[in-house]
């Protein structure tokens, strides 16, 4: 090989170990990591500072300058070298700086600025001293209510007596939260005997004529209140239709002619009694309702949208019905709001739509609002209605012949009196131990053959206690 070639081979081989060390070199200065930062923090302190009052700050070390985070919620003030006044302006959380002759930063206080709570606190303690399980603490800007109270209405006032001294929002509002649980018992059980007496009177007399000739013509007279009507063949026709009301007819002939009257006379005592005795339990706050009755359907059109109608049901609850709202107002004070009614279907003013007969509702309700203490009662009485109808239908000249006026006319007395009282009891109530009480059906016996057949009893007489049958704690029918 020649000696130059050789030499050329030496000196690329060379060349090419150089170049690897300097890439290795150079790739180890090109990884290297920058220089990190050492920050130093100073810890921070805390300070809790109230609305409208001061305090002052004492350094250990000469300060140059302050810095408030938030100058509207304390402010700051540098008295001396090694005292800061500080003022709380308003509720809210901020920080300050502290620097000394040095520039350095020497210490942070987070101050937290809160709502004055002892005049608040002093407050409660003139004014309910007997409300000794409330707590008033700060929370943020908020001032926060914790504890029990005796009664719902304790509870208003004192929401009404911290709002003065609770911050505002932008509604005005004061800022409150309330954790305050009411004390005592909160269900109430509302007794309600609801008694009606009506009594009605109804007179009425009335008087038609007919007579028919021997040849077969008829004549009418005095179809007054449609005693009588002509036949449907026509007149004249010897048939005369005669209506349901009519309750004696006299007849009689004379040379030849048959004379006939029609008497309606009719005296008519009634008397209605309505009784009702529901019980309802509810929470204080809430809404009981109860219905003794039922609903009748009514049939309202409505319209399909192409032209056409079609008949839809609805149902009109009637009967004996009570809502009532209770408040648990403190340990034995409730108050009420009650509304119960009595309704009844009316088919004397029913109307009649597309085909369907819909009965009128006669209705007595009240409506009111009380306070009473646990297990007192009030009265809604003085519901009074008396309604008198006089109806009187004659013939003009015929009718007001003295004494024979009466043949000639037909007269209509009605009257009608409504007496309504509702008692209201309410009372405070607790859960019960089921194991301790009795029920209607815990003292039923079944009869055996000799009280069922030879005595007629419905109930055995076997081990029944003194009190069995309906009569009980629950029951009010005694056993008959």
């Amino acid at each position: 090989m020649n000696r130059w070639v050789v030499a050329r081979r030496i000196s690329l081989f060379c060349l090419l170990i150089l170049f690897t060390f300097c890439f290795i070199y150079a790739s180890d200065g090109w990884g290297e990591d920058l220089p990190r930062i050492a920050l130093k923090t100073t810890p921070s302190q805390k300070l809790n500072l109230t609305v409208g009052k001061s305090t002052i700050l004492q350094s250990p070390e000469p300060i140059k300058r302050v810095s408030l985070a938030s100058p509207e919620i304390a402010d700051a003030m540098v008295l001396t070298p090694y005292q800061i006044y500080l003022m709380g302006k308003a509720p809210g959380l901020t920080n300050l700086s502290l620097w000394g002759t040095d520039d350095k930063v020497t210490a942070i206080v987070d101050m937290d600025v809160c709502p004055d709570l002892s005049r608040l606190k002093e407050v409660f303690y003139k004014l309910l001293p007997e409300e000794k399980d409330i707590k008033v603490t700060a929370t943020h800007d908020h001032i926060t209510l914790t504890g029990t109270v005796s009664s719902a209405s304790t509870l208003s006032q004192i929401l009404s007596l911290a709002g003065p001294y609770a911050p505002m929002d932008q509604q005005k509002k004061p800022k409150i939260i309330n954790l305050l649980e009411v004390a005592g018992v909160h269900q109430v059980m509302l007794e309600v005997r609801v008694s009606e007496m009506s009594r009605s009177l109804l007179r009425r007399l009335g008087f038609n004529f007919n007579y028919i000739t021997s040849n077969g013509a008829s004549l009418g007279l005095g179809m007054l209140n449609k005693l009588t009507s002509l036949p449907s063949a026509g007149f004249p026709s010897s048939g005369i239709r005669v209506s349901d009301s009519v309750n004696a007819i006299f007849r009689f002939m004379d040379d030849g002619t048959t004379w006939t009257v029609f008497i309606d006379a009719l005296k008519e005592e009634g008397l209605l009694k309505v009784l009702a005795e529901p019980t309802l339990i509810t929470l204080s706050g809430k809404t009981a309702s109860f219905l003794a009755g039922g609903e009748f359907p009514i049939p309202v059109p409505q319209s399909t949208g192409g032209g056409g109608t079609t008949i839809t049901i609805e149902y009109k609850p009637f009967g004996i019905g009570l809502n009532f709202t209770p408040t648990v107002l403190a340990n034995k004070k409730i108050g009420l709001q009650v509304a119960p009614e009595v309704s009844d279907v009316d088919f004397t003013n029913a109307i009649t739509t597309s085909g369907f007969v819909v009965p009128a509702l006669i209705t007595r309700r009240v409506s009111t609002a009380i306070e009473l203490a646990d297990g007192q009662s009030f009265a809604i009485a003085g519901l009074l209605k008396e309604d008198v109808r006089e109806i009187v239908s004659k013939y003009p000249v015929l009718g007001d012949i003295p004494i024979l006026g009466s043949l000639f006319r037909s007269s209509s007395f009605k009257k009608n009196e409504t007496e309504l009282i509702v008692i209201v009891t309410a009372h405070l109530v607790k859960p019960l131990d089921l194991t301790k009480q009795t029920l209607p059906t815990d003292a039923y016996v079944e009869p055996d053959d000799f009280e069922f057949y030879l005595l007629g009893t419905i109930e055995g007489k076997k081990g029944l206690p003194k009190k069995g049958g309906f009569e009980g704690d629950f029951g009010h029918m005694p056993p008959r």
